[in-house]
């Protein structure tokens, strides 16, 4: 087995007054020390996150901030910066040192892109900027940037009830994601779960999997299960799913839905299928659980699908999560 994503408990935080701005930059520091980054490294982290976070403060309509380790990579650090401001008409211009905008992230991004590893900005006039940004230490190899996702938990809970895990081996990259039944505690336990099961078989066939996660789940309260495999070489997509997860070939011009067959993970299920698709070049496999709405347009985020993954994943949780319920949201391309 390959690298290996994992994400259940993603920490978003509120980035709407000045004494967020200090937090967010020691909780960055912070966790670029643990990674190994020199002191120097550290502080142009530091720099960064501070002005994204001051931008944020400045300019945003519910500004949100997300620091955690890179999903793919164990030696960087990810921040994801995402609001529901004015936007910006001009990102290009945006980039460029000096420039001022009443709009959110204008002043500084060009610093900030100076200062990150990598780093993609999407913004729609209207409906708000995501920015991300991930850090290595200098010489440190740079993430594939094939796969990445996001959680949120329901309202001001702690834990999420939903969990994703993606396994890249080879040419395939396989995401399995598990919507616990309910949320809070005993829907994060299923869904825990449902992860060690798939790590356990995730070098079998989606089907395969699905059917060991929904065996395996019965001593849960079980919940809805996705099951996901991309061959980037044959640009093709396996697919098998189990109750209440959303799943789509996406493209610029719009998406088609993969099947998932009625049931709970562990308790009831109809024979269970694998179903094989087309992914045509320059589209994404966008998995979510039901805590966002499937009534998303992709045609209405120009560019979106070229984006890193972790920002396409990003922008659907900001403009489809419910909020009635825990939330989870993966993309998976088929090349870098």
């Amino acid at each position: 087995m390959g690298a290996l994503i994992y994400s259940q408990n993603d920490v978003w935080v509120r980035a709407e007054d000045a004494s967020a701005i200090g937090a967010l930059r020691r909780t960055a520091m912070a966790l670029a020390g643990r990674r190994g980054f020199s002191e120097e490294d550290v502080g142009r982290v530091a720099v960064a996150v501070s002005e994204a976070a001051s931008n944020l403060v400045k300019h945003a309509v519910e500004g949100m901030m997300l620091i955690r380790p890179h999903p793919e990579l164990d030696t960087a650090v990810e921040v994801l910066a995402i609001d529901r401001g004015p936007g910006m008409r001009d990102v290009a211009r945006a980039l460029r040192d000096g420039y001022s905008t009443t709009g959110t992230l204008g002043i500084g991004l060009g610093g900030i892109a100076r200062m990150a590893s990598g780093y993609e900005v999407h913004s729609v006039p209207g409906r708000g900027t995501v920015l991300g940004m991930y850090f290595t230490a200098r010489g440190a190899p740079r993430p594939p940037s094939l796969a990445s996702g996001v959680t949120r938990p329901i309202g001001e809970e702690s834990v999420c009830g939903d969990a994703f895990v993606v396994a890249e081996t080879g040419e395939t990259t396989t995401a399995m994601l598990c919507d616990g039944l309910g949320h809070g505690g005993a829907a994060a336990q299923a869904s825990r779960e449902a992860v060690r099961i798939f790590l356990k078989h995730a070098d079998l066939a989606p089907i395969a999997i699905l059917e060991r996660i929904h065996r395996g789940l019965s001593q849960t309260r079980g919940g809805a299960v996705a099951v996901a495999r991309v061959d980037r070489a044959g640009e093709t997509a396996s697919f098998a799913g189990l109750g209440n997860v959303s799943a789509w070939i996406t493209h610029q011009e719009g998406r088609q839905g993969m099947v998932s067959v009625p049931g709970i993970a562990g308790h009831q299920a109809r024979t269970l299928r694998q179903y094989e698709y087309a992914v045509p070049p320059h589209s994404v496999v966008v998995l979510h659980s039901d805590g966002l709405s499937d009534r998303w347009d992709i045609s209405a985020y120009p560019g979106l699908v070229t984006r890193l993954p972790s920002v396409i994943a990003a922008t659907l949780l900001r403009d489809a999560g419910t909020r009635r319920d825990d939330a989870c949201v993966v993309a998976l391309r088929p090349g870098a």
